[in-house]
């Protein structure tokens, strides 16, 4: 990224589109930068994307499948990315003096929409779904989210096995659109018993809206992306070496993105750190629930063996990128709570 910000890589992609309007570079520039990046990146994301997944035994893809969701999602981040530096530069062009006022909040507010849009807009982009084919289980899964306090619009089963051969379920979106979604690997090779168990760690998580809570934490990080951006383009001697006039000029694009992977980066320990502690209390959430230390033994032995989880990570890995504890820390803790889970 930082090539494509100080070297001439970044002047000569941007001569491409120096012949248009200033809403289209912002448009286009970004798009490209997108292409570079992700063209630099295809050979090592087809190796641990698809070969080592077949050779795992994970992928039931294609190449060409894998190629084709490789197709749609650039499309995805494509227009994301050139929607949200049009509207970063067009705000800071109509707003010269105080255009971190406006940005900031605008760039929260696009967190909190995707939260919301995602399960409507794009996920159907990459999965089928359809009603879960079971009103026991529907019923059950149902009954569950209500005693969680977290009902649910829909139930549905996602085609995830044209793909993979992983098992998992989740909870997504926000309000309106929240929905409990099973992978139909997941349907297909557990017990009601494992599935209601599964189901239930998700619906902890929105128990103790850890989403409400991570989607916060997310609109604070877009608007410190911002803040930071704002200090930066405040020195001339960084706008001269990018080429850039202001923080309206289309040319800070490479900047804006730079700025938003190192804060990624940057936030990967904390935010495992978090994860692992949310993912406990979502474990704890669904002994609570459906009071069954047994089926959780049974599904986190299942998942860990189906999914080939690491048992004992190095501890440095771990400390820094593992977003769940271990299968053997999750056993163990569940067999703590367990009797007193019981006698409750």
């Amino acid at each position: 990224m930082s090539l494509l910000v100080f070297t001439r890589l970044g002047s000569w992609l941007y001569a491409l589109v120096e012949e248009r309007p200033w809403w289209g570079r912002a448009l286009l520039f970004p798009i490209l930068i997108l292409g570079v990046l992700t063209l630099l990146r295809l050979p090592l994301s087809f190796w641990r994307g698809h070969v080592r997944e077949r050779r795992w035994g994970f992928s039931t893809q294609t190449a060409r499948g894998w190629w084709f969701d490789r197709a749609k999602g650039f499309a995805v981040a494509a227009v994301l990315t050139a929607v949200t530096v049009l509207a970063f530069v067009a705000l800071a062009r109509a707003l010269p003096p105080a255009w971190p006022a406006a940005v900031a909040p605008a760039a929260a507010f696009l967190v909190l929409a995707l939260g919301f849009a995602a399960p409507i807009v794009l996920e159907p982009l990459f999965n089928r779904f359809s009603p879960l084919d079971d009103p026991a289980l529907e019923a059950g899964l149902r009954s569950l989210a209500e005693r969680a306090g977290v009902p649910v619009r829909d139930v549905l089963v996602a085609d995830a096995s044209r793909r993979t051969r992983r098992e998992n379920a989740y909870v997504s979106g926000l309000g309106a659109t929240r929905r409990i979604v099973l992978f139909d690997n997941l349907l297909n090779e557990s017990e009601p018993r494992q599935i209601r168990l599964v189901v239930a760690h998700e619906l902890g998580h929105r128990r103790a809206r850890h989403v409400e809570r991570g989607t916060l934490v997310a609109m604070a990080g877009a608007a410190a992306v911002v803040l930071v951006l704002w200090a930066l383009l405040s020195w001339p001697a960084l706008l001269g070496a990018i080429g850039a006039s202001g923080p309206g000029d289309p040319r800070v694009a490479p900047l804006l993105l730079l700025v938003v992977s190192v804060f990624e980066l940057i936030g990967l320990p904390l935010g495992a750190v978090l994860s692992r502690r949310w993912e406990r209390e979502a474990d704890r959430s669904s002994l609570e629930l459906t009071r069954d230390p047994e089926a959780f033994e049974s599904a986190h032995r299942r998942l860990a063996a189906a999914n080939l989880a690491d048992l004992e990570p190095p501890r440095v890995l771990y400390a820094l990128l593992f977003s769940h504890p271990t299968p053997p820390e999750r056993i163990a803790a569940a067999r703590a709570w367990a009797p007193d889970v019981i006698s409750r």
